[in-house]
């Protein structure tokens, strides 16, 4: 866990974080697969950050989610 506050305290992961943000439209792409336009505030590892560290700033694999959508993707 304490790695993972590091890793998200981070000034390269908030640089892409807000680079992936801005490339989808500060939109969630989940709900916009289902013609929803909700705003995103959260950028969602598709591949886990634990499983895949080596994707932690692959832009292929981050999406920008709503809460509501990145919690049901970390119940």
């Amino acid at each position: 866990m304490e790695y993972n506050q590091k890793f998200y305290n981070g000034k390269r992961w908030k640089k892409v974080r807000e680079i992936v943000l801005q490339r989808d439209g500060y939109l969630c792409q989940e709900c916009l697969r289902y013609g929803k336009r909700v705003g995103a505030r959260d950028v969602h590892h598709i591949k886990h950050l634990e499983d895949f560290p080596e994707l932690a700033y692959e832009r292929t694999n981050l999406i920008s989610l709503c809460s509501k959508c990145h919690r049901e993707r970390h119940p």
